[in-house]
């Protein structure tokens, strides 16, 4: 089946998995309150994708017709779950090929894409699936992780991480909108103590303190200029950012971060800060990559 028109959808990978369930009705309600088409996606992985260092065994000759009835089942019941948010338009596909290569090629288009933290597999049943792994690290928009449980309360906050990197600064932009549409406060935290240095001979706590403070202000008043309607509270810590993030996602109904924190080791891949967040939290978490 060809990939269905993706530009500025909200698309969700579905597996039929319970966190994939929750992605579904995540990203249902996202599409809805932005206006944006939904698009389900499954994806049957190809036989000649593989990391065993040894080859695959053959498959039986109906084995695709199998997976592709299943697919069209879970997709079923995928759309259902749309269908109740109320969306708009609702598009689906079963696509061929490796997951993450497939998911990473659509996000190219899209307006960001929604999956479950943890797939079927037994491999997928870790603190992060392999999927939900490989986009947080390769995908070309923002990437929404979402786990399965309990939903946290709609009229909570937005949570944003802010360092003052360029990821920072999209997870920012992203942040805003995200509380604009859902009409709920946004909580802009910024983490300033790294305990590598902290008790570092001459610093001054309560000098930091005020600095960033003030470097906090400055990187969201043109935020809050454009974004009238979002009350923001701002909260500086003298914490790790990480685990200030963490803490206080308790009393969040979503977490953004930047794909990439500020130098050194934390600009590789998600970054530390990032990577920290996606694999601790229970509430949806956005990684702010950009297109």
């Amino acid at each position: 089946m060809a990939i269905p028109a993706i530009q500025d959808s909200v698309v969700v990978g579905v597996d039929g998995s319970p966190s994939s369930v929750a992605a579904v009705q995540w990203a249902a309600r996202s599409a809805a309150l932005r206006g944006r088409r939904l698009v389900l996606i499954h994806v049957i992985p190809s036989p000649m994708v593989t990391t065993a260092p040894w080859p695959q065994l053959p498959l039986p000759d109906d084995a695709f017709r199998v997976m592709e009835e299943e697919a069209e089942r879970i997709l079923g019941e995928a759309r259902g779950i749309a269908e109740q948010a109320g969306v708009d338009e609702i598009r689906s596909a079963v696509l061929q090929s490796g997951i993450v290569g497939t998911l990473t090629e659509v996000s190219r288009d899209a307006d960001r894409i929604v999956v479950g933290s943890r797939g079927q597999t037994a491999l997928g049943r870790m603190l992060l699936g392999s999927v939900s792994t490989g986009l947080v690290n390769q995908a070309q928009c923002p990437v929404v992780i979402v786990r399965d449980g309990e939903m946290p309360a709609e009229n909570t906050p937005v949570l944003v991480g802010i360092d003052g990197s360029p990821a920072s600064e999209l997870a920012t932009e992203v942040a805003f909108e995200e509380a604009s549409v859902r009409q709920v406060e946004l909580v802009a935290l910024h983490g300033w103590r790294d305990t590598t240095l902290f008790n570092y001979p001459g610093l001054d706590a309560e000098e930091l303190q005020t600095q960033a403070e003030a470097v906090l202000a400055e990187r969201l008043a043109g935020w809050q200029e454009r974004y009238p309607d979002v009350t923001v509270h701002r909260v500086v810590v003298a914490e790790h950012p990480a685990r200030a993030l963490v803490d206080r996602a308790e009393d969040a109904q979503l977490v953004v971060v930047g794909s990439r924190g500020r130098g050194g080791l934390a600009s590789t891949l998600l970054g530390s800060v990032s990577s920290g967040v996606v694999h601790s939290v229970r509430i949806p978490v956005v990684v702010a990559r950009p297109k």
